[in-house]
């Protein structure tokens, strides 16, 4: 009875004394220190313009796990950078597509199209102010290439051209679009692998030149962006929804160059 008195005195002292030691550390950390401020759970959604929950508010098919693997600042801020030019790249060919398609009469199904790359647009420019997650980088891709594949729907549309198959992005560089078919294609010193490529670079190969590539500062030089490993966000959220291309899977699986496609390793276990 007397270990039971004590052991109930011991725990009513101690109690509050080790919650504000807990407290106390918690307040401790140094300000602006966020260990998980660029990875863990992805947010829910945001309202829309006009307060209904819109598709590019939606988490994408990444869905919210528990954790997310770290990535680095430079990272971050590389595929981010990516991201913002694409957003701009984007804007103009919406420019573009509105001088098109201006005077023409647009069917229901096109004019329902054109305002998914329009609403594509402002999503992934909205996705991107907010974003503080890998997960929220590769979001904003997914926008984008959902915006691309809207705005060559409507161009086959009001062209009466045969509608484009939802393609994997081109490999070269995926603001260039939807791909339009594989192709064979080697790097210098590299092994020859099948690639998804637009249709003007898919030309270019045929004809021996050298396709577009999308190329990005690694140190002091410029390299194509599949060897700089900072773009491995940029690179998931435009192909991550293609694992099961034949192509895509053999560039996350395979080595195509010095380095490889490694930006997709890893692909297909999140």
């Amino acid at each position: 009875m007397d270990f039971l008195l004590l052991m109930f005195i011991i725990f009513v002292i101690l109690g509050p004394v080790m919650g504000y030691s807990r407290y106390t550390n918690r307040q401790q950390m140094p300000p602006g220190q966020q260990p998980q401020e660029l990875y863990g759970p992805q947010p829910f959604g945001q309202p829309g313009p006009y307060g209904q929950m819109t598709p590019y508010g939606q988490p994408g098919p990444y869905g919210r796990p528990q954790y997310q693997q770290p990535i680095t600042a430079e990272a971050f801020n590389a595929s981010k950078a990516a991201l913002e030019d694409d957003i701009t790249t984007f804007g103009g060919e919406l420019r573009d597509l509105d001088l098109e398609v201006v005077g023409r009469e647009l069917s229901p199904e096109a004019n329902e199209d054109y305002t998914r790359a329009l609403d594509a647009y402002d999503g992934a420019k909205t996705q991107l102010e907010r974003t503080r997650y890998a997960d929220d980088l590769k979001r904003v891709a997914e926008i984008l290439e959902d915006g691309r594949f809207a705005v060559a729907t409507v161009k086959a549309r009001v062209n009466g051209r045969p509608l484009p198959e939802h393609r994997p992005p081109c490999f070269f560089d995926p603001a260039h679009g939807p791909s339009a078919e594989d192709i064979m294609w080697a790097p210098q010193g590299g092994a020859p692998r099948k690639v998804p490529a637009c249709a003007a670079d898919a030309q270019r190969v045929r004809l021996g030149n050298d396709p577009s590539i999308r190329m990005v500062g690694y140190g002091a030089q410029m390299v194509p962006y599949w060897d700089n490993q900072a773009y491995a966000p940029y690179a998931q959220g435009y192909y991550g929804r293609y694992g099961m291309d034949p192509a895509i899977r053999g560039l996350a699986q395979g080595a195509l160059m010095i380095g490889g496609f490694s930006l997709l390793m890893g692909l297909f276990g999140e």
